[in-house]
């Protein structure tokens, strides 16, 4: 494991103490926690943005071909 120096807003730090009092966790299982969840949310939001990318790039062609398609239903 490595080790981080890490400076946090007051405001930030007294909610996160209320809150690991209450939930009785050690401060460092509770921010790893934090931590991965937010990777997690950064990852779905990264991947949103790189799927509405290729579909932007392939809606064009896929106009294209459906068009087709309606000629040979005709």
């Amino acid at each position: 494991m490595n080790n981080l120096s890490l400076n946090i807003e007051q405001d930030i730090l007294e909610d996160t103490n209320e809150i690991i009092n209450e939930l009785g966790v050690p401060r460092n299982h509770y921010i790893n926690k934090a931590i991965a969840f937010y990777n997690l949310l950064q990852k779905r939001q990264l991947l949103k943005k790189q799927l509405e990318k290729e579909s932007a790039l392939v809606s064009k062609t896929s106009m294209e071909i459906l068009a087709e398609f309606e000629k040979f239903e005709e």
